[in-house]
């Protein structure tokens, strides 16, 4: 197989491997787009860890002062918090440098509109038409604008969420949580959340130094120190983060992950028994989600994946809740985005609240099992791929959103290229892992043999 590119410019934003194809002048071009792109108007920006980081934030800050912007710096935070300062502080737009989930050789940027949203797709198109074009803002050395360090970002993210949801109940016990931030983003603001809340916390890789101590995605593979801290600590819950904090998984009092999806079924939960309303997630969320919002009679929504996807229906509905099954938590009620640090006040308030364990809530759903999969994928490869599953599927009832998503009677796959890396997803959910498994394997071996 050929080699895959090491650069993802799509309408989620641009990615690479820094040293390779992330070179300081492509970030510079972009930042200068997008400086022309919000008319030389006030721009946030902040970063995750990464050691690359600060090269990357350089680099950002020359383009958008070459454009005539003024930079508004929040440094190391999450990506949440610069969409809420975007908002607060009424900006044009803001800058996130960081590549999520990604691994370490990888950074990216993503850039926010300035209603503290991912650019649509319509928005990102016509931001990817100037870098293009390379036509961008130029203004004069006595004409540029300063910038303006910013560090009250945190503290207002924090207040945010406590005058959204409260503090805990002070007459409850106190909860004890066990968190894992990645050494990334989450690392300064999580601790201090949760001791604002009201809860107890005892914390592993909480040290924003941009070290990788286990892989980022916060998937259950990748958990196995939070899961042992749970235990020894006697924790009721483990909260584990990816760089950007924007995800969030949860692990139960037993020390047994739930699984990325359940973190929204868990806020959602809490957030129907108090404001009964619309509820968007993904086509790629778990079915668990269509159980939660049956308990409240609740209409459940779904969308194409991706942050953008989710909120734009989330306004169309008016939802009081949305969110995707990577662990991302949307509640309109403080940022329009995922954030991690939000699913850790609904979930904390819905174990303080009802007095029950996460393993004893999550009794209440039926049982599924997803499985998810991935094979690297130039992108001229993608539609061949999807196209097969379309001819090979074509008596089913199918979804053609995004990828393709085969409903069968008791479970269903979804095949789709990643707008963030150079691949393909699998995912399938079945009530039981052995035809989850059989679901998968009707197409993995096609799909390898194609690739190849």
């Amino acid at each position: 197989m050929r080699a895959i590119p090491t650069l993802k410019i799509s309408i989620s934003g641009v990615r690479g491997v820094i040293g390779q194809s992330l070179t300081p002048t492509l970030l510079t071009r972009f930042a200068q787009a997008f400086g022309t792109y919000v008319g030389s108007g006030t721009i946030v920006i902040g970063r995750d860890t990464r050691t690359s980081g600060e090269m990357v934030r350089q680099a950002v800050i020359a383009g958008l002062l070459s454009s005539g912007c003024r930079v508004i710096d929040l440094d190391v935070c999450p990506v949440p918090t610069v969409q809420l300062i975007v908002r607060q502080r009424k900006a044009s737009g803001g800058i996130a440098i960081t590549a999520s989930h990604n691994p370490a050789e990888w950074n990216a940027l993503k850039f926010i509109n300035s209603d503290g949203l991912f650019l649509s797709t319509g928005q990102a198109r016509e931001l990817l038409d100037i870098y293009h074009q390379g036509d961008y803002t130029k203004v004069a050395g006595g004409e540029m604008r300063s910038v303006e360090p910013f560090t009250g970002a945190l503290d207002a993210h924090i207040k945010a969420i406590i005058a959204a949801v409260g503090k805990l109940p002070a007459n409850n016990r106190k909860l004890k949580v066990a968190l894992d931030s990645c050494n990334g983003a989450g690392s300064i603001i999580a601790p201090r959340l949760l001791e604002e809340l009201g809860a107890e916390a005892v914390t592993v890789n909480t040290t924003p130094d941009g070290s990788f101590p286990r892989g980022a995605e916060p998937i259950a593979e990748n958990l196995r120190q939070l899961c042992q801290l749970v235990k020894e600590s006697k924790a009721d819950v483990g909260f584990a983060q990816d760089m950007d904090a924007d995800r969030l998984a949860v692990v139960s009092e037993l020390g047994e992950p739930i699984g990325e999806d359940y973190t929204l079924a868990l806020a959602t939960r809490l957030v129907l028994a108090k404001s009964p309303g619309a509820v968007v997630t993904n086509l790629s969320t778990t079915s668990a989600m269509d159980d939660v919002v049956k308990m409240f009679n609740c209409p459940l929504h779904r969308s194409k994946i991706g942050e953008a996807n989710v909120t734009e229906m989330m306004q169309q509905v008016g939802a009081v809740i949305g969110g995707e099954g990577n662990g991302g938590v949307i509640y309109p009620s403080i940022n329009f985005c995922r954030d991690s640090h939000v699913g850790m006040a609904l979930i904390l308030h819905l174990l303080s609240e009802t007095g029950r364990s996460v393993s004893d809530l999550m009794g209440d759903l039926p049982h599924y099992v997803m499985i998810k999969e991935k094979l690297p994928c130039p992108s001229d490869k993608i539609g061949g791929v999807l196209n097969m599953i379309r001819q090979d599927f074509a008596s089913q009832q199918l979804d053609l959103r995004d990828g393709v998503k085969v409903n069968f009677a008791d479970g269903w796959l979804h095949v789709r290229g990643s707008n963030t890396e150079p691949i393909i997803r699998l995912a399938t959910e079945a009530k039981d892992k052995l035809r989850a498994r059989e679901i998968l394997e009707m197409v993995f071996e096609k799909v390898e043999r194609l690739l190849r």
